[in-house]
């Protein structure tokens, strides 16, 4: 998982944790939280009790919301 990139176009940056089958980075992942609990308490009740493939539909309708211009701007790590 250390060698993939988030999912999100354009953004170099490293996974940090999952999102649906697929992972996004730290930043993203902080956005697609607040995305979710802006959605409502229920969002987080609801979320938890689905599948992966299920939480793919969540997942993607939250992608839409993201900016090309909101990719995180912080440079890459450096490669080892």
């Amino acid at each position: 998982m250390t060698d993939q990139r988030c999912m999100i176009g354009g953004c170099p940056n490293r996974v940090y944790a999952p999102a649906g089958t697929q992972a996004v980075c730290r930043d993203h992942f902080l956005n697609f939280l607040a995305w979710r609990r802006r959605r409502g308490p229920q969002m987080f009740l609801k979320y938890a009790a689905m599948t992966m493939e299920q939480r793919d539909t969540i997942t993607a309708e939250w992608q839409k919301t993201v900016r090309i211009d909101e990719v995180a701007t912080s440079p890459p790590p450096p490669a080892r």
